[in-house]
């Protein structure tokens, strides 16, 4: 058959989008937890038959990490005789199931039409569950699976099943949320069925390679127009499992078409903050293309010109059986620091550091009737400036990508309340364009519970770019001795706890903002009076204390 016509290719692959995006909504719709339905902390893909990626639906980057790697695995452990229409597989292990951590639940279902394989339908969900856990190893951190069949041919395998759920703390949210990743995959089944039924099968898998090799000729002209040469970036990270800093490096080398991005960090650590290589390759797929254009097709075909190597045994490339579950933490600060090296060759594309988190809290605690309830979420911070552009305030950044919890939706299902939510005075870095502002949030626990809290930029601040100057860090205040962000701790009754995010840094010299802009930002509360006096009264714009690498050159 002969080459399929541009324009059929352009159809297909909106098509492809549009499947992706409504496997996305119909896993969002039709779960029970907080997290997945109200946070949408889950993504959707579909994988062509080798196993390469079609398409990701725009939900959370992270999850690319863990596509990418479990269908190596079920073909390492199923031979493809062995894999049939209506097998579901099910895995979360990051060290023989290809996903990135074990709340990670990943279905994958392969696609077959006229009994020959075209794909697969995968996703995601994060399963709010293992919670109260240790992380000195990843075999304290929940139940592992490897990739195995939870469905045999359209046959639930209930002894599977069982297994896992009396290893949950809330089994009843995970059977309902695994039963609506199941709709999610069936769907995309379905539906790309009938894209074949309707092109041909033929037609519809060269259309796959031909948006991948379009995605690797895009990623290659943005590589090509940055400069030859090594661009370096050093940042430092810290987190309340590990509150001491910890130095982390990376080299990028772009070579004509190509990019070598090479990480220098410390060896692994006893807490749950090592990252698996699918994790870390996700991470910059993800940066690099934001950068270099963000436009490229989110498929297969991206990663072509790009290597990526951390020594294996360090926290950037962890191996068994370093513990994983906060993963996201070190990734964040891998994302700012591609961005950093970049800025040195595009400084116009690249914003300022975000907030640089992933700011967790999970409470847990008994209800009345003896069940257990585990409440998760994310909180966001502050957007970094761009070259043209103030940073957005309260979001979610970069490996994230989630909601924030509506206080209805958290008040109407957990002994919790909400005291206090708002955007945090003085939190964003000051700039000719300023950093987005952080988040406090203040519950009240409503009875006996626990909580662990984890934070990074406890030590550290987001840094600016082109004079602009670093947002305050990550801060906690539990009403007692404890001011800090810690593990985990009871709460008693009627104790309030406040989590306060940090902010995003700022984009080029105060000096250089208006003052209508400055007086903008005090009439819409962003900024008090007072901290715009202290500010932008003074020409404030050296950065070199805050952060060597990028201080404005001489």
């Amino acid at each position: 058959m002969s080459q399929v016509d541009p324009i059929t290719v352009e159809v297909i692959g909106s098509a492809l989008t549009s499947i992706v995006e409504e496997m996305g909504e119909a896993l969002v719709r039709a779960s029970y937890s907080t997290n997945i339905k109200e946070r949408r902390d889950c993504s959707t893909a579909l994988f062509d038959w080798r196993g390469n990626t079609l398409c990701q639906a725009e939900h959370i980057p992270m999850h690319l990490g863990s596509f990418i790697g479990i269908i190596p695995h079920i073909k390492k452990r199923f031979a493809e005789a062995d894999i049939h229409p209506g097998d579901v597989f099910i895995g979360n292990d990051a060290y023989e199931g290809g996903a990135t951590h074990l709340p990670d639940i990943v279905l994958a279902e392969p696609i077959f039409f006229e009994d020959r394989m075209v794909g697969w339908a995968i996703n995601t969900a994060h399963h709010s569950d293992f919670a109260d856990r240790g992380h000195a190893h990843i075999y304290q951190e929940g139940i592992r699976l490897p990739p195995v069949k939870l469905y045999k041919q359209g046959v639930l395998q209930k002894d599977l099943q069982d297994v896992f759920l009396l290893n949950c703390q809330v089994p009843h949210e995970r059977l309902s949320d695994l039963r609506a990743q199941m709709s999610a995959n069936r769907l995309g089944v379905e539906r790309m069925q009938a894209l074949c039924a309707k092109y041909g099968t033929a037609r519809v898998l060269q259309a796959g390679d031909a948006l991948q090799d379009y995605a690797e000729r895009k990623m290659r002209a943005g590589i090509a127009a940055i400069p030859d040469g090594t661009y370096r970036f050093t940042d430092y990270f810290d987190d309340s499992q590990m509150p001491v800093e910890m130095k982390l490096s990376i080299a990028i080398t772009v070579s004509g078409d190509e990019m070598h991005l090479d990480f220098d960090a410390p060896d692994q650590v006893a807490a749950g903050l090592n990252v698996i290589f699918t994790a870390l390759l996700a991470t910059c797929y993800y940066a690099v293309k934001s950068v270099v254009d963000p436009t490229i097709l989110p498929n297969a075909g991206l990663s072509r010109p790009l290597t990526v190597t951390a020594r294996h045994g360090s926290l950037l490339n962890c191996k068994h059986p370093g513990a994983v579950d906060g993963r996201i933490a070190a990734c964040q600060r891998v994302a700012d620091m591609v961005q950093g090296a970049l800025a040195q060759a595009l400084p116009d594309r690249v914003q300022a550091a975000g907030n640089g988190c992933c700011t967790g809290a999970i409470f847990t605690g008994e209800r009345a009737d003896g069940s257990l309830w585990v409440y998760l979420e994310t909180i966001g911070g502050g957007g970094g400036a761009r070259p043209k552009a103030d940073g957005l305030s309260g979001i979610h950044v970069h490996m994230t990508n989630t909601s924030n919890l509506p206080v209805e939706a958290l008040e109407l299902e957990y002994p919790l309340t909400l005291l206090r939510y708002e955007l945090v005075d003085g939190s964003a870095g000051a700039g000719t364009y300023r950093g987005g502002m952080g988040l406090r949030r203040v519950y009240r626990a409503e009875g006996p519970c626990k909580l662990s809290l984890h934070g990074s930029r406890l030590l550290s601040q987001p840094w600016g770019l082109s004079g602009g100057l670093p947002a305050a860090g990550s801060t906690a205040d539990f009403g007692d001795e404890r001011t800090s962000f810690v593990g985990s701790i009871p709460l008693m009754s009627g104790q309030v706890v406040e989590i306060v995010t940090p902010g995003g840094g700022g984009f080029g010299p105060p000096s250089g903002r208006s003052p209508e802009a400055v007086a903008r930002d005090i009439a819409e509360g962003r900024i008090s009076a007072e901290f715009a006096a202290r500010t932008y009264g003074q020409a404030a714009t050296s950065v070199a204390v805050a952060h060597p690498d990028l201080a404005p050159a001489s």
